[in-house]
């Protein structure tokens, strides 16, 4: 293996476990241990799934992907683990990727239409506990969004001017 070869090869648990103290750092301390892991995921997943994925949702590219594939396409409205991925793709974009979606789209309209996905997740749910957390996110959107762009920022400021990589010795 290769000077950057373990930094590179960063898997779920690490990458998971890198958003999860992340947001932890961010957030108030009675946050939800469940709501957390599960944002934490939603971090994750999107860090490590291609845009151009064949086996799994691509990751999308902006909020006009997520509207193209959620909202124009009507029939994906019963399918609770699609409208869980719509929500998650809207947290993602609205928040992580915040600043950049804030030039093109309406971030406030986006946001209600995450909150919808998530609550239409919920309510078709077979597992309660499952059900539970979609609804709890749903409600809680906005915090979570405002949590997601606010470790950007904060990951975004402490990159700045600095290599991420240091070069090899």
């Amino acid at each position: 293996m290769g000077p950057y070869g373990e930094l590179l090869g960063a898997g779920h648990l690490q990458t998971l476990e890198f958003f999860a103290v992340g947001l932890r750092d961010v957030s108030d301390s009675t946050v939800d241990q469940d709501e957390l892991l599960y944002n934490a995921s939603v971090l994750a997943h999107y860090a490590q799934v291609s845009r151009f994925a064949d086996s799994d949702l691509p990751a999308p590219a902006n909020l006009g992907d997520v509207f193209d594939h959620f909202v124009a396409d009507t029939t994906l409205f019963g399918d609770s683990e699609m409208m869980e991925s719509a929500g998650a793709q809207c947290l993602l974009l609205t928040g992580f990727f915040e600043t950049q979606m804030r030039r093109r789209y309406n971030i406030r309209w986006y946001v209600q239409l995450g909150t919808g996905f998530y609550r239409r997740a919920a309510a078709q749910e077979s597992a309660a506990k499952k059900a539970r957390l979609l609804g709890t996110i749903a409600s809680h959107f906005e915090y979570w969004r405002e949590r997601h762009a606010r470790l950007s920022r904060e990951l975004d400021d402490r990159s700045r001017g600095r290599l991420l990589l240091a070069p090899p010795h």
